[in-house]
């Protein structure tokens, strides 16, 4: 069963904190490698609204390709990056601002991840 958005994002352990392997940890993350189903999917479009056409253009187009492959870690990285102001998420989705610069807690590989794929042409 794939993890609804509200358990990926409290299935991840604190920051730095190590398991033994085959412990908690890596269950964690295959679960977090799962593709998202469709109630998540749709609950995470809805939060992804925004109030400039900028961003709403740059979301519709990933999630036009990206939506059906979406696993647990990118739409948690989505959401993190959906906390940004409009002005500040179409800043690094623009390459005006690093992601260090808006948000230095936001600088981490997933959300670098999902901010490449936001930026993808067409």
């Amino acid at each position: 069963m794939a993890p609804t958005l509200v358990t990926a994002c409290a299935a991840l352990p604190p920051e730095g904190a190590d398991s033994p392997r085959g412990g908690p940890s890596e269950n964690r993350s295959t679960e977090m490698d799962e593709l998202i189903d469709e109630r998540v999917l749709s609950k995470l479009r809805w939060r992804c609204r925004r109030g400039l056409l900028e961003n709403d253009l740059f979301i519709e187009r990933f999630f036009n390709r990206f939506s059906t492959t979406l696993n647990g870690r990118q739409a948690q990285a989505l959401g993190a990056l959906m906390e940004l102001s409009d002005n500040d998420l179409l800043d690094v989705q623009l390459a005006r601002k690093s992601l260090s610069q808006v948000d230095a807690q936001l600088d981490t590989e997933d959300v670098r991840e999902v901010l490449k794929m936001l930026r993808e042409p067409l």
